[in-house]
């Protein structure tokens, strides 16, 4: 694959969106000049374009292995995953304490999102070991903090999230799981667990000198559902007292998903105490496992939105160089019969603009949103609440940005998408899977509508909406969108709507409220720079993105009733 890192633009984007700038000057984000966000935008980039994405097609091709317990990586991942730990990437946010360069999420926000661009099957690997990262860090002890963060934050160890069971699915408080107290012996003290998670990403693999897996399990006794969850680190080679890697653990991977994307990514069936010696450690208190494991879920979704904006990228990329190539008719309308590209006609025109359109605003409330976690992490909690809101807009609308413009690249290829030869197709599969895991879509939008709307009686949605309105005046459209917003806020937070009736449009106003707030920000944008390239999008985006967006209004005020006039015999037939 042929990958160009989009160098400009995210500099733009952290830069207005994030605001860099003002970061650096509070002193714990001193160090973000403007010479050393330029140098690790431009430094990812070259190890993206040069080592990960030419690793993509056979990433895809020949994938993970699992053989007799083993998991192997395609050829050439080893040597790029130790580029990447050697060059010191894996540490730019993480904590200075143990290692890391503390500088902005918003600075690691982009490493992965080029990485991903590369090769969104790897850089799965990297995203997890940040959540494990800062759920260790805020809720682990002293004693775990010094075991394993200094090892997570280099990259030499990687880390996993075990939640999901068979019989479980989204119900996490349904997990049978279990942790047993070990009262006695050389691990007395820690726990034994048992139990079987599934789609564990990077569960097993060669690449790294230790997994570190965060395990949610339940105690004897603990209540049932959620509250009885508890969180234990489990690695998959015990750590002696100098940090060194031991005897193996009772762990094993007793498969990999065979997938629709993705492949280069090992998703395990992971097996904890085949042999009742899987010992574990409890992370912060017994009972404190979902708390401490969303630490880790909400970075998690943010970096899933961002692979929307990754894999988004890397179709517009390929859908551009082949339409500019392509030679294929006259343009309708010119007397000039003679063959041109299939970027001159306008349909395919039109698919473009919308698939850059698309991508540069995604892109834009990326960086916003990491510019929001940052301003929380200095104490603002204004801005705290915010990017709480902000989290399930960037989930699920990036992820949908990227199976739309991935699904565009294909229509742009025409036939040659539809053959894997071309490698248009692999975007597609690889993009489906970002709208389901780390929470799907539908439960970002419930989470939104249920949770982050009642933020302060609604006050922290209204705000957003009211500084979409504040700059926005010159963009009729965007502002149309932000009141329709409102008014439907409102409805929903006035008890004229039912819990059912706000789950029923939870979906499409989720999509009005990211779409608002994307195009806030490419406006932003170009109140920044004047650019008449960035005008030119963002205009194409207000003038058809968001009036389609304004369109489901009707949609998010419909109501539950519509959905069960039909009884469920009669749905299913």
């Amino acid at each position: 694959m042929t990958f160009t890192p989009p160098t400009a633009d995210q500099i733009l984007a952290i830069t207005v969106n994030a605001g860099i700038d003002a970061l650096a000057e509070h002193d714990r984000f001193a160090a973000a000049t403007p010479d050393l966000v330029a140098a690790i935008v431009e430094g990812i980039g070259q190890l993206g374009a040069g080592e990960w994405a030419p690793l993509n097609r056979i990433g895809d091709t020949r994938g993970a292995q699992l053989s007799d317990g083993v998991v192997q990586s395609p050829p050439g991942f080893a040597a790029a995953y130790r580029g990447f730990v050697e060059q010191g990437w894996n540490s730019v946010a993480g904590p200075v304490d143990h290692g890391g360069q503390g500088l902005p999420f918003t600075l690691a926000t982009c490493v992965l999102e080029t990485l991903g661009a590369a090769n969104m099957g790897f850089a799965l690997l990297p995203m997890l070991t940040v959540g494990a990262i800062e759920a260790i860090d805020h809720h682990g002890s002293d004693a775990q903090k010094a075991m394993y963060l200094a090892k997570l934050v280099s990259g030499e160890w990687s880390g996993t999230m075990n939640l999901t069971e068979p019989q479980a699915g989204s119900d996490v408080g349904a997990l049978r799981t279990t942790a047993s107290p070990i009262t006695s012996g050389e691990h007395v003290g820690k726990y034994l667990i048992k139990g079987t998670k599934i789609y564990i990403t990077w569960g097993e693999h060669d690449l790294a000198d230790n997994i570190v897996h965060l395990v949610l399990a339940r105690l004897p006794g603990a209540p049932a559902g959620s509250r009885g969850i508890s969180l234990f680190i489990v690695p998959k080679f015990h750590v002696a007292a100098d940090g060194a890697p031991g005897a193996r653990n009772d762990v094993r991977c007793a498969s990999i998903e065979h997938k629709l994307g993705i492949n280069a990514s090992p998703t395990c069936v992971m097996v904890y105490g085949d042999n009742d010696e899987c010992v574990g450690e409890l992370v912060g208190h017994e009972g404190g496992g979902l708390r401490a494991m969303f630490t880790m879920m909400n970075s998690a979704r943010i970096n899933v939105g961002s692979q929307g904006v990754q894999i988004a990228e890397a179709a517009l990329q390929k859908a551009r160089d082949y339409a500019r190539d392509r030679v294929q008719s006259a343009r309708a309308g010119s007397n000039d019969k003679t063959p041109v590209a299939i970027i001159e006609h306008p349909d395919v025109r039109r698919m473009l603009l919308r698939m850059r359109g698309l991508t540069e605003a995604a892109r834009a409330l990326l960086y916003y949103t990491a510019g929001q976690v940052d301003r929380g992490t200095l104490g603002d909690t204004n801005a705290a609440q915010r990017a709480e809101v902000l989290v399930p807009l960037l989930k699920a609308w990036g992820t949908d940005v990227g199976c739309e413009v991935a699904s565009l690249g294909i229509q742009i290829h025409g036939g040659m998408g539809f053959v894997e030869e071309t490698g248009a197709a692999q975007f597609y599969r690889d993009a489906r899977i970002a709208p389901i895991y780390e929470g799907t879509n539908g439960i970002q939008a419930a989470d939104f509508v249920t949770r982050k709307l009642g933020f302060e009686n609604g006050a922290v949605v209204h705000a957003l909406l009211n500084d979409i309105l504040a700059d926005c005046g010159e963009s009729p459209e965007l502002a149309a969108l932000a009141r329709d917003a409102i008014a439907i806020a409102t409805w929903m937070a006035s008890g004229d709507a039912s819990l059912d009736d706000k789950l029923a449009g939870s979906v499409p106003f989720t999509t009005m409220c990211a779409v608002a707030v994307a195009g806030w920000q490419l406006v932003r944008q170009v109140h920044a720079t004047g650019s008449a390239e960035k005008t030119a999008v963002t205009r194409f985006f207000n003038r058809t993105v968001v009036p389609e967006a304004r369109g489901l209004g009707a949609a998010a005020m419909a109501g539950a009733a519509l959905l069960y006039d039909l009884d469920t015999a009669a749905l299913v037939g």
